[in-house]
Order: C-alpha cells, then sequence, then structure tokens
C-alpha cells in the first residue's frame, strides 16, 4: 500500500491522516503543533503528503515541511469531487484528511517542486500590494462626491501614504527578485518583451513561479487561458475558458492591451481575429494566451525577445 498522509488545513487545527496505519489525528495550527506533526510522521519518510490550497492558512504547513517531505498541494474543488465519486457525503475535517490521503494514492499524484525560499514572502508582498490598490481606487472614487473639507483632506493624506507604501513594496519584492540569479534574468527576459512592463513582469514572476520549466499547453491551462471543448455526440458547444489562476491572468490583462498596440506580431494577430468577426474579448484572450506561452518559451531558451527580421 502508498504510504500517503492527507492533510485537511483549517484556521486553528490541522487534521492528519495516514493511509498505511488508518490512523486520524489533529494538531493545532501553530508552530508548536506543527513540531508536533513533524514528529508524529516520524523518520519513515511518507510517499507523499497531500493538502489543499486554502490561503493563508496552509502557508505555515509548506514552510514548517517543505524541503523535508514530498508536498502535493491540490484543488479544494477536485478534492471534494473525489469524496463525491467515491460516495462520500459526509463532510468533516477528519473524512476530508482521509480522502486526501486515498486522492493522492488513487490518482497517483506526484510531488510539487520545493518552492523558492522567498517565495511566500513575495506573495505575501503581492498580496499586500493588490489590497493597497484597491484601496486607493476606493478613494479615489470617493474623493468625486466629497463635499466637506476635512474628508477630502484625509482623503488626500490617506492617497499619499498609500502611494509611499506601493512604491516600498514594490522595491522590497525587487529586492527579493533580484537576490535569485535565475529569477533576476527571468525578470530581465520578461520586460524585454512589448507590452510587458516591470510591475506586470514582476507579478507573472510572483503568481507563476513554475514559467520556463512547463509545456505550451501547461503555461496556458494554469493561467486558465486554454479553451476547453465541449462535445458531446453531435452536440457541439462553444468552447470558452475556465479555472486558472486568477490573478496570473489579471497580471496578464494590461500587456496585452498594450501588445494589441505596440506589439508587432501580437498586433496582427489580434486585427486578423477582429477582422474575422471574432469578439475584441475573445480576441483580447487570445492574446494573452499567446504573451505567456512566449514568456514561458523565451525563459525556457534562456533568451530576450528579438523582433522578427525580415
Amino acid at each position: 500500500m502508498k504510504d500517503t498522509i492527507g492533510i485537511d488545513i483549517s484556521k486553528a487545527s490541522l487534521d492528519v491522516h495516514r493511509r498505511t496505519t488508518g490512523e486520524t489525528v489533529q494538531f493545532a495550527n501553530s508552530p508548536t503543533g506543527l513540531r508536533a506533526l513533524r514528529r508524529w510522521i516520524g523518520r519513515q519518510m511518507p510517499d507523499i503528503v497531500v493538502y489543499e490550497a486554502t490561503g493563508a492558512y496552509h502557508a505555515a504547513l509548506e514552510r514548517a515541511l517543505a524541503g523535508g517531505l514530498p508536498l502535493v498541494k491540490v484543488n479544494p474543488l477536485q478534492a471534494r469531487r473525489f469524496a463525491q465519486a467515491r460516495g462520500t457525503r459526509a463532510k468533516t475535517d477528519a473524512v476530508d484528511a482521509r480522502m486526501l490521503a486515498m486522492m493522492g494514492a488513487a490518482l497517483e499524484l506526484e510531488p510539487d517542486a520545493p518552492a523558492d525560499k522567498n517565495q511566500h514572502a513575495l506573495k505575501e508582498l503581492q498580496v499586500a500590494r493588490m489590497a493597497l490598490i484597491k484601496e486607493r481606487t476606493r478613494l479615489l472614487n470617493r474623493q468625486k462626491t466629497q463635499t466637506l473639507a476635512i474628508l477630502k483632506r484625509q482623503s488626500k493624506a490617506r492617497l499619499n501614504q498609500i502611494k509611499r507604501q506601493i512604491s516600498e513594496i514594490e522595491k522590497a519584492v525587487l529586492a527579493l527578485l533580484r537576490t535569485s540569479p535565475e529569477r533576476d534574468r527571468a525578470l530581465d527576459i520578461l520586460c524585454s518583451i512589448p507590452g510587458m512592463g516591470q510591475v506586470s513582469a514582476i507579478a507573472v514572476l510572483v503568481e507563476c513561479p513554475e514559467i520556463g520549466s512547463l509545456s505550451r499547453k501547461q503555461i496556458a491551462s494554469l493561467a486558465g487561458l486554454a479553451p476547453m471543448a465541449r462535445q458531446s455526440g453531435q452536440w457541439r458547444g462553444k468552447a470558452f475558458i475556465q479555472g486558472g489562476r486568477k490573478f496570473l491572468r489579471d497580471a496578464l490583462y494590461m500587456p496585452a492591451l498594450v501588445a494589441a498596440r505596440y506589439n508587432t506580431d501580437l498586433r496582427q494577430k489580434y486585427q486578423a481575429m477582429i477582422q474575422a468577426g471574432k469578439p475584441a474579448k475573445v480576441a483580447l484572450t487570445a492574446l494573452m494566451r499567446k504573451l505567456i506561452e512566449l514568456a514561458n518559451a523565451l525563459i525556457k531558451q534562456d533568451r530576450k525577445w528579438l523582433p522578427k527580421t525580415a
């Protein structure tokens, strides 16, 4: 029997199931609990340790166990669909942990590549920057309807503070990226692509640390930019994109808009699709896919973008 461990993560606790022994235990989701979990696992290395992506709650687990255990992070929706396919309707933390262990064995999941030591810090900084951007947008919209001098003064002061904080975060992110020769080189390659500015390039690297190691289809699917076919018998439905990493798609939107005007190759593709009757949104999505595929190929080949010669 394959020795798989499933871990269901919540804010306060970690429910853990080991398939070979059938034992299910619970630990606190804290530094003390994580050390106890590591001791419970023992010296016998499991084949894989499966857990769900749970935002901020799984970060501590990754930091505590990364490098020493074969970790596999799965989509919560896929895990739930697996449990339903097995006829399991109950949903408790202990049941979820057992289902994750069984899912890892049944689907023969492979361990994820170890994350860069700065990945969690980069992601945390990027999330903080996005929150500040949203707050800035709300303040700018609110300013349009404010009439009192005190509110205008406070909004202006807060906007100036947000501007400084965003600048500090961007400098910190850039400094972390520059500490890694591979990421430093990847950043320069991305910035060489017409339409891809430094802010967008940084967002792509943070949201997709795997870039440069995937195939063309894999990177498009990871970004959620690969159209999914919908067919059954003689029926042919319209294909559409779904799933993938939303924040990665968000990071590609503005570069695609710029590329539609100033990147010669992509502008020609965009105009050809518009002339063929495709909606502008569909054409822009195709450009986003072309951009991420181009970025992946250039980083894999370790070369900067060069214009095509006649």
